[in-house]
Formats: C-alpha cells, sequence, structure tokens
C-alpha cells in the first residue's frame, strides 16, 4: 500500500463531499426526481471536472502519487471555497432536511468503503481499482449523486409509507373535522390563507403552511398541527403529473373544495390543458363521493368552458354566478368592492392588490358564508387580510422607491394581471423586473412574449433576467417600438438591482414578477 496514495484518496473523498453539494442542491430544487436533475444537469454540467478527473488519472497511472497528493489538495480547496461561495449567492440554498442528511450518510459511506477496500488490498488489481472508483465518484459527483439517490429510495419510500399510515390514522381519529381541499393552477396558496382567516373568525382551523401542497408536505402538517380541537384543515394541493391530486386526496378525503383555476402550468409534464383540468378535477371527484360543494372560479375560461349543465358552486365577477365581485376599485391602500353572499351584498375593503386577489377572496368569502360565518366576521377578516409573502406585496425599496413584490407568482394570467398592478400607478415611474414564465412547454415563447407585451403597455423601464431566457419579451418590446434605452437585459437578479438603482427614486415603483431558483437561471 502506498501512503501518498491512500492520502490522496482521503483528501479524494473529503473534496467529493464539497462537490456533490451543488448537486444535492439542484437535486432538491427538482423535487428529487432524477430525471428532472437529469435535464438540469444536461444542461449545466461543465467539462473542468473531466478535465482535472483526467490529470488525476495520469498522475495514478504513472504512479506519481506524491505530485497527486497535492493536486488533490489544491482541488479539495477549490470544493471547498466552490460550494461556500455558491450557498452564498444562491437564491435557493440547499436546505438541510433529513432526507438531504441521509443523501450525504450514503455518500460517505460509499467513499469510506472504497478506501477502506484500498486500505486493505492496497495495490492489488481489487484494491487498485477501489482507488479508481474513488477518485472518478470526487470528481465526477453527478454520478455520486445517482448512487447516494439510489442506495436511499427505497429508506424513503419506507419512511413515506410510515408517515402516510400515520397522518391517516390521525385524521380518521378527528371525528368532526371538515377537511376543504384548494387546488388550482394558480391562486391557491393564496385563497388557502384567505379562507383561513376567514373561518378563523367562528373555527378552530389548521391549513398547510407556506407553499406546502405536496403528498409529503400535507402529511408532515397532519403529523406536526393538527390538534384535538381542530374543526377544519385547509389542504393544499399542489401537482405536476395526472394522478397527484387524487394521492393526496385518498390521505386528506377532503369533504368539500375549492379550485381556484385552470391554465397553461407545468405543460413539460402534463403536455395539455386538458391533462391540467383533469388532474384538478381529481379534487372535485373526490368530494362528490362525499355529497360535499365544490367552488370553482368562473372567470377560469378554462374552468367555465368544462362544466357546463354539471353540479358546481361558481364564484367570480359574472352576474349570473352564485356568488359575485362587483364595484370594484384600487387604490394607494388597497382595494374595494362589493360580493354579492346569497341574499346578502357586503362591502368589503382589503389591502390586497389585483382582480385575482378579488376573485380569491369572493372564493373564500362563499366558503366561509356557506358554512355560516356571518357577514360581519368575513368583513373584518377580509379587511384585516395581509398580502401573502412576495404575492403582490407592498414593501418600502430603495431611495424610497415601492417595491411590487411578486416573487413568488409563476403563471401566465397572473403575471399579466401584476402588470396592469402596476400600470395603476399613476404619475410614477413603472419598472419591471422580471427572468419570464417557466415550465409552460411548447406555449412558454408564446406566453412570454406576452408578458413582455403587456409591459410594454405599462412600465417606462423594463428590465428581463437571463441572457436567454429574455429572449421572447426583448422581442416583444421591440414589436412594440418601446425605447432600446429603457429596456435591459442582464445575468442576474442582482446586476437588474443595480441597473434599477440608477432610476429609483420617491417617485418610482418596481415590479418583482417571479424569482426563479438557480436551475432555471441562464
Amino acid at each position: 500500500m502506498n501512503y501518498y496514495l491512500l492520502i490522496s484518496l482521503i483528501l479524494a473523498a473529503i473534496s467529493g463531499m464539497f462537490s456533490i453539494t451543488r448537486q444535492f442542491q439542484m437535486l432538491q430544487q427538482n423535487s428529487y426526481f432524477p430525471s428532472r436533475y437529469t435535464k438540469w444537469l444536461k444542461e449545466n454540467f461543465e467539462g473542468l471536472p473531466i478535465y482535472l478527473f483526467l490529470i488525476s488519472s495520469l498522475l495514478f497511472c504513472f504512479g506519481l502519487y506524491k505530485i497527486q497528493t497535492f493536486f488533490i489538495a489544491a482541488c479539495l480547496g477549490f470544493n471547498i471555497y466552490s460550494a461556500v461561495n455558491t450557498q452564498k449567492k444562491s437564491i435557493k440554498k440547499l436546505v438541510f432536511t433529513a432526507r438531504v442528511k441521509r443523501l450525504y450518510t450514503a455518500a460517505f459511506l460509499i467513499f469510506a468503503l472504497f478506501v477502506v477496500l484500498y486500505a486493505i488490498f492496497g495495490d492489488t488489481v481489487l484494491g487498485r481499482a477501489a482507488a479508481a472508483v474513488t477518485f472518478l465518484l470526487s470528481f465526477i459527483s453527478p454520478i455520486l449523486v445517482y448512487i447516494s439517490w439510489a442506495v436511499t429510495n427505497p429508506v424513503e419510500k419506507a419512511f413515506a409509507k410510515y408517515y402516510v399510515n400515520d397522518a391517516k390514522r390521525i385524521l380518521k381519529s378527528h371525528k368532526n373535522l371538515n377537511v376543504i381541499g384548494i387546488t388550482g393552477s394558480y391562486g391557491k396558496t393564496t385563497s388557502k390563507f384567505i379562507l383561513t382567516r376567514i373561518l378563523s373568525e367562528k373555527f378552530n382551523v389548521v391549513c398547510t403552511p407556506h407553499s406546502f401542497n405536496t403528498p409529503m408536505g400535507v402529511v408532515r402538517t397532519v403529523r406536526e398541527s393538527l390538534k384535538p380541537q381542530t374543526q377544519i384543515f385547509v389542504c393544499e394541493m399542489g401537482a405536476k403529473n395526472i394522478g397527484d391530486i387524487k394521492e393526496i386526496c385518498d390521505i386528506v378525503d377532503p369533504d368539500m373544495g375549492m379550485i381556484t383555476s385552470v391554465g397553461a402550468q407545468h405543460l413539460e409534464t402534463f403536455k395539455t390543458v386538458d391533462n391540467v383540468f383533469k388532474t384538478k378535477f381529481e379534487l372535485a371527484n373526490a368530494v362528490k363521493t362525499k355529497n360535499g360543494k365544490v367552488f370553482v372560479n368562473g372567470d377560469s375560461a378554462e374552468i367555465i368552458s368544462r362544466i357546463e349543465n354539471e353540479n358546481f358552486t361558481v364564484y367570480g365577477t359574472d352576474a349570473d354566478f352564485d356568488f359575485t365581485a362587483e364595484n370594484i376599485s384600487y387604490g394607494r391602500n388597497g382595494s374595494e368592492f362589493e360580493v354579492k353572499l346569497g341574499n346578502d351584498t357586503v362591502k368589503l375593503t382589503s389591502k390586497l392588490l389585483g382582480l385575482h386577489s378579488i376573485i380569491n377572496i369572493t372564493g373564500a368569502a362563499a366558503i366561509a358564508y356557506s358554512l355560516g360565518v356571518s357577514v360581519e366576521d368575513i368583513k373584518f377578516a377580509v379587511a384585516s387580510l395581509k398580502p401573502t409573502e412576495h404575492r403582490l406585496e407592498l414593501k418600502s425599496s430603495i431611495k424610497g422607491s415601492l417595491l411590487i413584490d411578486d416573487a413568488y407568482n409563476a403563471n401566465p394570467e397572473g403575471s399579466l394581471e401584476a402588470v396592469r398592478v402596476l400600470g395603476s400607478f399613476d404619475g410614477m415611474t413603472k419598472v419591471i423586473i422580471t427572468p419570464g414564465l417557466i415550465e409552460l412547454g411548447d406555449k412558454e415563447y408564446e406566453c412570454n412574449y406576452n408578458l413582455g407585451l403587456e409591459a410594454a403597455k405599462y412600465c417606462d423601464i423594463m428590465i428581463f433576467v437571463g441572457n436567454n431566457r429574455s429572449k421572447p419579451m426583448l422581442a416583444a418590446a421591440k414589436d412594440s417600438n418601446f425605447p432600446k434605452d429603457k429596456v435591459f437585459a442582464v445575468g442576474s437578479f442582482r446586476e437588474a438591482m443595480e441597473i434599477y438603482s440608477g432610476f429609483a427614486d420617491s417617485n418610482s415603483v418596481v415590479l418583482l414578477e417571479n424569482d426563479l431558483p438557480d436551475n432555471y437561471l441562464n
């Protein structure tokens, strides 16, 4: 056994543990699906690790172990710096969840196995093969990611099965619990928080926090948040594939449902809007087996065109709907409007901006009214609503300017509405910063082009993030004859804010529309 080679292997293993940080970050941002991670990898994997591996392999083959030790040590230093620096700059950092910790443990054990094999068998064929694999995994870290995922996946499935069964047990123990499912291509998170706030005037309510809308996010909420006194559980349900909503419904068995919209979202996996509709209405199918009410947004063209002669409770802005919002006006202090609730018409005020916010409030008020919440309680609750974080949230910004923070909005209709809200700030310099929209399949270019057209109508300055992603929006700006010196394309949000700071003053307002995670910025 050569001790310089052994030291090189140990350093390589440590280096590999740092090099997989970025890879695990992207695996996590792609929901731990290897197929999605692979797609990101194809677009972003760089050749440097391969060249470094080839250099290390030559040193190994020619027995230059001392030089190799110093070479590996240098690579270790670079990987430590790169891992720390990348996390500092990342918009969405790697979260060290229990699952990530298990992935790291698997990676460590894999490295330990091959290092020990060399320590035992030395310069035999088996020992040198173990050494070669160690170097391979330390430099070409995606291979280690796939192996770690494969090793831990059976464990993750076992944990998931246990947690799901435990959540079902807890739900069954709440005999009088009313479960309200909320889904939609967009608007579901905001509607969830609005509904929870209104229902809280009369009931003890628990809802899925933040954007917890996956099966395991729902299961975690049930296991950690439901209490014996809980009367209503408001459950947000997300989906990227047919059957995803049904999977959640099979866990929580909803009594009522709210479908906020159907549109061109996640078309890379759904393929067609019809598949989106089919998936969202898996909630309706589950509720109707219990003879429960399903509330749907009639202003969603994709919904209203598909539910003719079916038994749904419809809300929106049309006077013929079951629950209607009308006489809508906006100002710097928010929104004013009237909602028809049965035989009652109530005037509501809210700090929330945008027509879609009014529609979400109308749907939530309709459900609360049907469950016996009084008109006065609804009025008070709506007036006290605060904007959902990063959803058309009005904030103070640099140099006394205003910021409309819509960073979590990633749908075509919502983005267009956000631009219109920006346009309502008369007499101010209006600026948009956006990387555009994603996961829209073959409609992505069209939707981003339309976003650019809408921005050109209302904005004085447009700043697009992503040199490649901005192309359809730049094309729209050009076709709209938007002033060339007022439109910019940059590589990062930091650069965008630097440009905006040159224009910002107390008479300017900037819309931050869709803050994409790192795996989409290019």
